[in-house]
């Protein structure tokens, strides 16, 4: 039987740990026959980024912070490539714990270059290592466009990064580069325990979602497969929920 992403080679950026959505995404690329390629940001994740990758079988693995022009010029002298998976947010905890209306400058600032701009550099950067056309890939949430209590500033960095993924779907098309999301359910990850009362997030998905449970990683490994395969070539510009289908319920 043969692999949906047999001879393809993937870029994943936001590997931290074991439970990342980015880690799952990794998983299903192998699985399909991908040869994937790992970043990590700082030297505190550089071990066990190393160690997963390891295990996976990446063919590469180096530092790359978003922030940083140096380190976005690595990605520019990759070899060739056919997707890209951008799975990197950050926003202080202090900005998620606090009403939105006190948010810091400081702190909005730095929520929308980590988890907004960073899809826009790092097109740039891979984009013309895409050959053959290829795939972007980002996630998101639906604190997007709905308000979710205690998402705040990230809510809005999400809705941006959306809006980022439709014109960069626009301006990307002609070279045969597919953009989208995946706006994945919520899913005990490191960054989701930053959220305060992410716990009572998951038991409402339980009771309201219609599957009745909460997201599988997995699951959203798989929606990127999807994306990633030429089953997915007529898809770009879009926002592909997995969320059990909590998206379409209202009060």
């Amino acid at each position: 039987m043969s692999q949906l992403l047999e001879g393809k080679t993937a870029l994943i950026l936001g590997v931290a740990n074991k439970w990342s959505l980015a880690y799952a995404i990794a998983q299903a690329f192998r699985r399909e026959g991908a040869n994937i390629i790992l970043t990590y940001q700082g030297e505190r994740l550089k071990q066990t980024v190393e160690e997963l990758g390891a295990e996976l079988g990446a063919s590469k693995i180096f530092e790359c912070d978003v922030t940083k022009p140096e380190d976005l010029t690595k990605l520019a002298e990759l070899d060739r490539l056919d997707a890209v998976v951008h799975s990197i947010a950050f926003a202080n905890r202090e900005d998620l714990s606090r009403p939105f209306v006190d948010t810091s400058r400081e702190g909005f600032l730095l929520a929308q270059e980590v988890s907004v701009y960073s899809l826009v550099s790092v097109a740039k950067a891979t984009a013309p290592l895409m050959t053959e056309g290829g795939a972007i890939m980002t996630l998101t949430y639906l604190g997007s466009t709905r308000v979710l209590t205690n998402y705040n500033v990230m809510g809005v960095a999400k809705a941006g990064l959306e809006a980022a993924v439709r014109y960069l779907a626009s301006e990307l098309g002609e070279k045969k580069i597919r953009v989208n999301a995946i706006s994945a359910g919520p899913v005990k990850t490191a960054s989701a325990r930053g959220i305060k009362d992410f716990s009572k997030i998951l038991e409402l998905v339980l009771t309201k979602a219609p599957l009745r449970r909460n997201t599988d990683p997995a699951e959203v490994a798989d929606m990127a497969v999807f994306l990633a395969s030429d089953l997915g070539r007529g898809v770009t510009g879009d926002v592909l929920f997995v969320d059990a289908g909590f998206h379409i319920m209202g009060l």
